[in-house]
């Protein structure tokens, strides 16, 4: 009877334990990775490679989300605005959501369900295959050779993303308040007015801090991959998983500090 009661406790003293575990192993090789950015060789053409992959290979997926997302929270706003008569603070609104929150939190969603498990894919066929061993052997550092440049790109791509996801999803707004037959001066009127330089920027350190929880995610699951095939789908899903919520709670807690 008391190992059974002591059962459940053993289970969650598993659990704890292998949480420090993982999160130890992925902030020493995060660091690593990071520090390694500043330290020679630098290899330009696998920095480029990486972030064309994160940035323009996205863009068309972004674009798209953020049209619909400022086109659709558009319509919300302008039946609610309307009850009280507020139409003129419908263009702030959704400048102020896309520049805040939704610019900067989808367009991470949408990135790591097409990058991060691209990489957490990649890595862990690299790593069954003995491919990251053979870089060790041949005396090329695989932290710096196939994780740095990920997080470097993830970095710097995010913002640049975000930003564009911000313009096309106050457009996509603009476009329905006047297809929903809201005057064009009274969306954009009050936009420079209450928008402030502040807003826009918070959300764009908030997109780098997101484009590097997704690559780093993604390159540990992908690093650290165990089990053969099965292991990889493992690895790719559980790094999706994370991230998403790893970007949910650090949304949470940077709009907490930042606003």
């Amino acid at each position: 009877m008391p190992s059974k009661l002591l059962n459940p406790v053993a289970v969650m003293g598993r659990a704890a334990m292998d949480s420090v575990f993982h999160l130890g192993r992925y902030s020493i090789l995060s660091v690593r990775a990071l520090l390694s950015i500043f330290l020679p060789p630098f290899r330009v053409r696998g920095y480029l490679k990486q972030m064309e992959s994160v940035g323009v290979d996205s863009l068309f997926v972004v674009i798209l989300t953020g049209a619909f997302t400022g086109g659709v929270f558009t319509l919300q706003i302008i039946y609610g605005f309307r009850l009280f008569s507020a139409e003129s603070m419908v263009g702030p609104t959704v400048a102020m959501a896309m520049t805040r929150e939704l610019g900067p939190v989808l367009t991470a969603l949408m990135v790591t369900g097409r990058v991060g498990s691209s990489m957490a894919a990649e890595l862990s066929a690299m790593k069954v295959t003995e491919q990251i061993d053979a870089l060790t052997v041949m005396a090329a550092e695989p932290v710096k050779y196939l994780v740095s440049p990920r997080i470097l790109a993830g970095i710097v791509m995010l913002p640049l993303l975000t930003a564009i996801s911000d313009a096309v999803g106050v457009c996509g707004g603009y476009a329905v308040a006047i297809v929903k037959g809201l005057d064009p001066g009274q969306f954009a009127g009050r936009i420079e007015d209450i928008v402030k330089l502040d807003d826009v920027l918070d959300g764009l350190v908030k997109s780098a801090f997101f484009g590097y929880i997704l690559t780093s995610v993604g390159c540990y699951a992908g690093f650290y991959c165990r089990g053969g095939a099965e292991g990889v789908g493992r690895a790719t899903t559980g790094a999706v998983v994370v991230s998403y919520v790893a970007i949910l709670v650090g949304d949470f807690i940077l709009t907490a500090i930042m606003f």
